[in-house]
């Protein structure tokens, strides 16, 4: 079997993304099925089914140890958190950087460290507190690379701590700590004190001089403002911590507790712990799908969840040495986490002819849910028999937790108790969007984005022409059915814009009820959602028993949602409009000359600009660095290729954008940690991008003046061009490698043009 006929031959988008991420060189499809199940051959029919996949780095990284790499199958780890001494928070950030090394995300608390202003024995006499220590975390992340992409972090902070409100505001500034997400762990006494409009006290202890601080708040006031932050900036996220306690496997063993979560959430771990991933089709288990006949097959499903079990263990045998520190090694020797999830629901549901959100829906997928526990459950008993149980099984105390007993039959209690079970966590629902992506399937639990996405062409005399790519399921259902328009679907085609935040909690909450680990899902609501609105979904979201939550407000400033309409009402104004293709303007003498003074990685640098004196538009660019500045030739080289690309008829907006996609600098992200006067951006091409666009908006408004003052009237205000992103690959509305919109789903920016993913 070829790549191409294993994910069809009209998913070009598939094969490309298999080729980019997951193919080895330039080894064959029946090559790379061999090498990532490893020998086990039932795994392997599923994976040319469709059926399931592994975690992406299994799929990139199995066996390649053997070729000398330094590589781990686990997507993610939780680190120790630091405790509150220089020599732990820097050990922290050593082990950060060794895991990304790897090839693994991390997570990390900060609930531990001191507030500002507590006593310290040293020469600052006080501390700088727990937040400030999170730009160095972000800038490790940054600094180590992993084969083109960049390490994810996670960081929290309980919501007793007294910097917790510093921490809420800390990412309203675009340009700090621009490589972590964030959440707050959330405890039930503070939601009942919120329910009931009371104060609530933020404590801590310095364990080292007995210095105990705190602070008075009003509880509705501080859930007012996560929310209303969340609401604007996508973060931070909520961690419901009472419900991620007591709701798994271990609950009642005493010596087991959780130190954090993954960057997407889904996977609560004990320190030193790492979530090793799968992910189950749901829509490959509907048969006669889109007729009154389709139903799910149910043991079908039952035993894929059995194969994948003993799979995803052979791959925690494999990897045990493979993890980067040894407390990793240690930890899930100890614990056995896997992370078995699903993706395809969706899909899955509109081939049953289910609404997603629906209580029919909910219904069924309450039914696969228990299903797949109770597989998932039995399945590790019966490995167990066969290699013993984990380390740490203490079978009285697992079957007494509450859902344990809310997700097993009477067959599968008997087995546990007999056998033990060989995995302390088994179920989680990770971010699948590259996955899902190539398969052309719905990712995760989440419902469907769009039924459509708008492409543009641009034609040879500038017009822009838009057409519809219709989602796979969506052409499909219109295949079969021989529809002409997505105007004619049926009812139950619902989107992630059409859907009541309710509908949408409704089902993470059932599938809550039958997942030990976690569920890594953004609400994606429109811009018209208001912050009430917001407070309202957390607070129904808290009583539907999730374990956390964040929404993604479309258009908020927190930028990296796909805007449907894929039409921008900003106007560009590009300096050779009407141009043929090939052709390049010329510059006459009366342009307006705009000048700015940059500071980079590297030292000083200046940006002259030029533009048209009637539209403003940008003409050329000189660049030169000043006496401690970066290489000359590559500034000219750059001011050069700007030039001609303004002149050609290429708008500022773009150009811009292309700029800003040009990564992260290391020497410029240390000098913004350690001295704190760079311009903004993370790298040069980014500074200056930044640059232009602020002297071309401010030659805009200049115009916008001189226009008023000519009529008497007031100026009419200048539209503002597409905008731009900030010095954060992650924040950016369009594609860095192909320039199309990204969609934001399950805590991840994907595209759907290429494939290109980055979760937050």
């Amino acid at each position: 079997m070829t790549v191409e006929e294993w994910l069809g031959k009209d998913n070009q988008l598939g094969t490309d993304i298999w080729t980019k991420k997951y193919c080895n060189e330039e080894e064959t499809f029946d090559h790379w099925v061999e090498r990532i199940s490893g020998g086990n051959e039932e795994i392997a029919a599923y994976i040319r089914e469709k059926k399931f996949l592994f975690g992406g780095r299994i799929l990139s990284n199995r066996g390649l140890d053997k070729e000398g790499r330094k590589v781990t199958y686990s997507n993610c780890y939780v680190v120790d958190p630091p405790e509150d001494n220089i020599e732990s928070i820097f050990d922290c950030a050593k082990k950060l950087a060794r895991t990304y090394s790897y090839g693994g995300g991390c997570g990390v608390d900060i609930s531990r460290l001191s507030p500002r202003g507590a006593r310290i024995n040293n020469a600052a006499k006080e501390t700088s507190g727990a937040v400030s220590f999170m730009e160095l975390y972000s800038l490790v992340t940054a600094l180590i690379g992993q084969n083109g992409r960049r390490g994810a972090l996670m960081i929290s902070i309980d919501s007793s701590h007294p910097d917790v409100e510093e921490f809420i505001d800390l990412k309203t500034d675009l340009e700090k700590v621009t490589k972590a997400n964030i959440s707050i762990r959330i405890h039930k006494d503070f939601m009942e004190a919120v329910k009931n409009n009371e104060n609530y006290t933020l404590h801590y202890t310095r364990e080292a001089t007995g210095e105990e601080i705190e602070k008075v708040v009003n509880a509705r006031d501080l859930f007012h403002k996560i929310a209303e932050t969340n609401w604007d900036y996508a973060e931070p996220g909520a961690l419901f911590w009472d419900r991620i306690s007591d709701w798994n496997l271990l609950s009642n063993t005493e010596d087991f507790s959780y130190a954090g979560v993954n960057p997407c959430a889904e996977e609560p771990l004990p320190a030193g712990g790492s979530c090793l991933l799968g992910s189950i089709n749901l829509s490959a288990f509907v048969t006669d799908p889109f007729t009154d006949n389709a139903r799910f097959d149910f043991e079908g499903l039952k035993h894929c969840v059995g194969v994948a079990v003993k799979a995803l263990n052979e791959v925690l045998e494999e990897g045990l040495p493979l993890h980067p520190l040894q407390e990793q090694r240690e930890s899930v020797a100890r614990w056995r986490q896997i992370g078995l999830g699903i993706m395809g629901l969706a899909d899955c549901l509109i081939k049953l002819g289910l609404t997603y959100g629906d209580a029919e829906a909910v219904e069924m997928c309450d039914k696969i849910g228990f299903a797949m526990a109770d597989s998932a459950i039995a399945a590790s008993a019966m490995l167990a028999k066969e290699l013993g149980p984990f380390e740490a099984c203490d079978t009285d105390k697992i079957m007494s937790t509450p859902y344990f007993e809310a997700n097993t039959t009477e067959k599968t209690r008997d087995m546990v108790r007999r056998y033990g079970l060989r995995n302390s966590q088994l179920l989680t629902i990770a971010p699948t969007g590259t996955l899902s992506t190539m398969l052309g399937i719905s990712g995760g639990i989440e419902p469907v984005y769009a039924n459509y996405y708008e492409r543009k062409t641009e034609s040879l005399h500038g017009t822009d022409v838009y057409y519809k790519v219709y989602t796979k399921i969506v052409a499909d259902y219109m295949k079969q059915h021989g529809l002409k328009s997505d105007s004619e679907l049926p009812d139950h085609f619902v989107t992630a814009m059409t859907l009541d935040y309710r509908q949408r909690i409704d089902m993470q909450s059932i599938w809550q009820t039958h997942i030990d680990a976690s569920i890594s899902s953004t609400v994606n609501v429109p811009n018209s959602f208001t912050v009430e609105e917001t407070e309202n979904l957390y607070m129904y979201a808290y009583d539907k028993g999730l374990k956390g939550i964040t929404i993604f407000r479309d258009g908020c400033r927190r930028l990296g949602i796909l805007n449907t309409s894929g039409k921008s009402e900003a106007k560009k104004v590009s300096a050779g409009e009407g141009l043929k293709r090939g052709e390049i303007l010329l510059v006459t003498d009366d342009v307006v000359g705009k000048k700015r003074k940059l500071m980079t990685g590297c030292g000083s640098l200046h940006c002259i600009a030029l533009f048209d004196p009637n539209t403003g538009a940008l003409l050329e660019t000189y660049l030169s660095k000043g006496s401690t500045g970066g290489c000359n030739n590559f500034m000219v080289g750059l001011s050069r290729m700007i030039s001609i690309s303004a002149r050609g008829g290429i708008d500022i907006a773009t150009i811009v954008d292309q700029l800003n996609s040009s990564g992260s600098c290391p020497s410029y992200t240390a000098r913004r940690v350690t001295r704190k006067d760079t311009s903004k951006g993370a790298c040069c091409p980014m500074a200056v991008g930044n640059a232009l666009m602020d002297m071309y908006n401010e030659m805009q408004a200049e115009l916008a003046e001189k226009a008023g003052q000519k009529t008497g009237k007031p100026a009419k205000k200048v539209p503002k061009p597409k905008a731009v992103s900030n010095d954060s690959e992650l924040n950016r509305m369009y594609c860095p490698e192909c320039g199309e919109p990204l969609v934001f789903e399950e805590g991840c920016n994907i595209c759907k043009a290429c494939g290109w993913s980055k979760c937050l």
